[in-house]
């Protein structure tokens, strides 16, 4: 099986992506900014939402690369500038302050700008997907489940949302706060590791 996904790689890129986005998390933000729909309008929203949400990281997947080249940013920048970009993301989730998406103005289709992004494509998430595009380099298992952990964090974030009634009745307040919390504890340590690992590699590459 690893000869064509490398499952450590999958679990590895799938977790981080998936304790960033935060599904459950972002039900209640996506039932009160979507009240006013009707059932058809929210499933509609939802895949909207989490269209956009690849689309953003793919591009950044597919091009971040060239971007850091272009204006000289290094791997271990990379890693340790989105660590810190990383456990403030953490903090918020514990600490319950996270940024409000605010309301949309005019006729602003709220499944593209608050919710597909930055609610779900938000900085914290490009980053980590960039360095799991990175990481990945040229070989084919790692690649293979990179896009298959992308592809199945997504579809795992469009049922949260498509679902999210039944799901907020199952869990209630209590529940969807538990996980919340639990999310910015595990979110808190990958952070850490990032910073660790680009310190590591600036002391190794120039000492």
């Amino acid at each position: 099986m690893n000869n064509v996904i490398d499952l450590t790689v999958f679990a590895s890129t799938f977790f981080t992506l998936f304790v960033i986005m935060d599904p459950a998390g972002n039900i209640p933000i996506f039932l009160g900014l979507t009240s006013k729909m009707t059932p058809k309008e929210r499933a509609r929203a939802a895949w909207q939402a989490n269209a956009v949400s690849a689309g953003v990281l793919g591009v950044f997947g597919l091009f971040g690369t060239y971007i850091l080249g272009f204006l000289h940013i290094s791997v271990e920048a990379m890693q340790t500038s989105g660590g810190l970009l990383l456990l403030l993301v953490a903090l918020q989730l514990l600490t319950g302050e996270e940024s409000d998406p605010g309301k949309p103005a005019g006729k602003t289709n709220i499944a593209l700008v608050p919710i597909g992004t930055p609610l779900l494509a938000g900085p914290g998430t490009i980053v980590a997907f960039m360095l799991s595009v990175g990481d990945a380099g040229n070989e084919g298992p790692k690649i293979v489940a990179v896009i298959a952990a992308f592809i199945a964090v997504h579809i795992t974030s469009w049922a949260a949302l498509r679902f999210s009634v039944v799901i907020h009745r199952v869990l209630g307040e209590g529940g969807t706060t538990l996980l919340t919390k639990l999310a910015g504890m595990l979110l808190a340590a990958i952070a850490a590791q990032l910073i660790i690992n680009g310190v590591v590699g600036v002391i190794n590459n120039n000492f």
